[in-house]
């Protein structure tokens, strides 16, 4: 549903927010290698290798009372930074948790270290653009 405006420059209260469901995103890049011991002799995926990553977060919700805006950009941005921080420029197999570290893993490990300051979390996208591959996890509400 549109939002027509009948004069851009008088008529605001047109463009409220109120009451309605936004998603908003940040993505953070890091860099990080890993390897995936459990494949067969000779597998290549057996071998250290890295990749530049890309982590996308998503917060699902309505504008905050008293505010403009579902959350503020700057907390996003803090919050998935000090998360890729973790994983840059690092060996992903020896994080706690990550012994396995295919993108479905990282995923869920990346939910749960934002999910405490973001409670309106909705999905968390991990990809290697490189590849072309990406991997979503999306959460409940």
């Amino acid at each position: 549903m549109a939002t027509e405006l009948t004069n851009p420059q008088t008529d605001r209260a047109a463009l409220s927010p109120s009451g309605e469901m936004f998603e908003i995103s940040k993505a953070v890049t890091f860099e990080a290698a890993h390897f995936m011991g459990g494949k067969p002799e000779g597998h290549p995926y057996r071998n250290l290798h890295g990749h530049s990553f890309r982590l996308e977060a998503a917060i699902k919700g309505r504008v905050k009372p008293g505010e403009e805006w579902v959350e503020d950009f700057s907390k996003l941005t803090e919050t998935l930074k000090a998360t890729a921080e973790k994983l840059d420029h690092s060996l992903l197999n020896e994080i706690d948790g990550l012994s396995v570290p295919t993108l479905e893993r990282i995923c869920l490990w990346a939910a749960r270290e934002i999910k405490a300051e973001l409670p309106g979390l909705s999905r968390i996208t991990l990809s290697r653009p490189s590849l072309n591959e990406s991997c979503t996890l999306e959460l409940g509400q």
